[in-house]
C-alpha cells in the first residue's frame, strides 16, 4: 500500500536557494529591502584619482620646449622681488630657516651676542680700507706716508684685538656649551669677521644692546 511506503528523507543542510526562483525585475523594484547592483566593478582609488586629475602632460622633447616651460612656470618679477625682500628680512631677524649654514645654531647665535655686546676697533675696518685707497690717490708724498703709517698701526691693532677676542669668545662658548665641539680657529675667525663689520650692517642684526652680558 502506498501510505505504508517510506518517504524519501530530505537532505539536511541542503541549499534551498538552488530551487528558489530568482526575483524578477518588477519584484526588485517593488521590494524596498532589495538594493539593485551597480552592474559594474568598483574602480580602484588610483584609477579614480587618475581620471580626476587627467592625463599627465608629456615631458619636453627639446631644450627649447624645456626653456619655454620653465619660463611659463617661473614667478613674475614682482613676485621674485617680494620673495627676495622677505628672505632678506627673515635673515636679518635671525630666522634659522633663512640663515646661511655658517650662521645657524645656538652656538653661533651666542657668539654673535658676545661680539655685539661691546664696541670694537675692528668695526673701523671698512673705513680703514677707504683710508688706504686715499693714501694711494693723494699726490702729496708726505700725506701718503702719514696715511700709510696710520693704516699700518690701525691694522696691527685690529689684528691683536681680533686674537684676544677670538680667544675670549671661544672660552665663553665652551663654558656655555660644554657638550658641543667648538674649534678655536673657526670660532675666532667667525668672531673676527662679525666684529669687523659696522654694527648697522651686520646680518643677522644684533639682538643685544651694547653693555649687555650675554
Amino acid at each position: 500500500m502506498r501510505f505504508l511506503r517510506r518517504s524519501t528523507p530530505s537532505k539536511v543542510g541542503a541549499d534551498t536557494s538552488e530551487t528558489a526562483p530568482a526575483p524578477t525585475e518588477s519584484e526588485q523594484q517593488s521590494d524596498p529591502r532589495r538594493t539593485a547592483g551597480k552592474g559594474r566593478p568598483t574602480p580602484k582609488r588610483r584609477e579614480a584619482e587618475g581620471r580626476r586629475r587627467g592625463p599627465a602632460a608629456p615631458p619636453p622633447r627639446t631644450q627649447r620646449e624645456a626653456a619655454r616651460l620653465a619660463r611659463a612656470n617661473r614667478p613674475s618679477r614682482d613676485e621674485r622681488r617680494r620673495l627676495a625682500e622677505e628672505r632678506r628680512q627673515r635673515m636679518a631677524e635671525g630666522d634659522e630657516r633663512y640663515l646661511m649654514p655658517r650662521d645657524r645654531g645656538p652656538v653661533k647665535a651666542y657668539i654673535r651676542d658676545v661680539v655685539d655686546s661691546r664696541p670694537h676697533i675692528m668695526g673701523l675696518f671698512m673705513p680703514l680700507a677707504i683710508v688706504v685707497v686715499l693714501s694711494l690717490l693723494v699726490p702729496v708724498l708726505a700725506a701718503q706716508q702719514y696715511l700709510s703709517l696710520f693704516s699700518l698701526v690701525a691694522l696691527t691693532t685690529m689684528i691683536i684685538e681680533g686674537i684676544f677676542l677670538g680667544a675670549s669668545v671661544t672660552r665663553k662658548a665652551r663654558e656655555k656649551f660644554p657638550d658641543e665641539q667648538i674649534g678655536a680657529l673657526s670660532t675666532g675667525w667667525y668672531a673676527f669677521t662679525r666684529a669687523s663689520q659696522l654694527r648697522r650692517l651686520r646680518i643677522p642684526k644684533p639682538r643685544v644692546e651694547r653693555g649687555a652680558n650675554p
